[in-house]
């Protein structure tokens, strides 16, 4: 039976299928506007809750659950649906056999990699990158007033919002240098064919004058 680490070792070069059919849709159009949806109200939808939270409610215990429940559902989506929908991306963690912690960083590759839709992957990395600054913003804020009563819940949102960020930015910088290797490799190997067909060529060149100088001298 195939072991698990065996599994695992090769989810590490693994590419995600879609369907061809997602080829095809014109690039000004949302592909997934469902993924989109659910992309930006559950991030949303926490910061309000955090803003307004006491303008509707005075327990603290209620509004802390609702918040980090929004949070939670924001990490989830984010983590496992939207980033590989909108951008091709996903990135996840296993523990192998020997209890030795290893992170997966996968992404499209080939024709579907070309296929991104511009206004989608726009979308995502703008809500990405401004849900981290908002609630760092909001840790800063509660530092300056002395809210330690809030201070665990924007700490929770900096972590969930911080930890996708990073996935996702190791999983674009990952496929950037899969990439550049790929393109390395390629002219690493016109490079050689060319020394290789250049010393063949002049081998060639020399065994014919020799022959040459040969029959000249009979």
């Amino acid at each position: 039976m195939t072991s698990r680490s065996s599994l695992m070792e090769a989810a590490d070069d693994f590419s995600i299928e879609f369907d061809r059919g997602e080829l095809e849709t014109p690039k000004k159009t949302f592909k997934h506007p469902v993924a989109v949806f659910f992309h930006l109200v559950f991030r949303i939808s926490a910061v309000l809750a955090y803003l307004l939270c006491e303008w509707f409610s005075n327990s603290f215990i209620a509004s802390f659950v609702f918040i980090v429940l929004l949070l939670s559902m924001d990490f989830w989506t984010v983590k496992n649906i939207s980033g590989r929908l909108l951008v091709g991306l996903r990135w996840w963690n296993y523990i192998d056999d020997s209890g030795q912690s290893h992170w997966v960083f996968e992404s499209r590759k080939g024709e579907e990699a070309l296929s991104m839709n511009s206004a989608e992957t726009r979308v995502f990395w703008i809500a990405l990158v401004l849900g981290s600054m908002v609630w760092t913003f909001f840790f800063f804020v509660a530092i300056f007033r002395l809210n330690f009563k809030w201070f665990m819940v924007v700490c929770i949102g900096i972590i969930l919002n911080g930890a996708n960020l990073w996935g996702y930015l190791r999983c674009k910088i990952k496929n950037r240098q899969k990439l550049s290797d790929l393109a390395s490799n390629f002219l690493g190997q016109q490079v050689l064919q060319n020394m290789m067909s250049s010393v063949s060529k002049n081998k060639q060149e020399e065994s014919t004058q020799t022959k040459s100088t040969l029959e000249g001298s009979l």
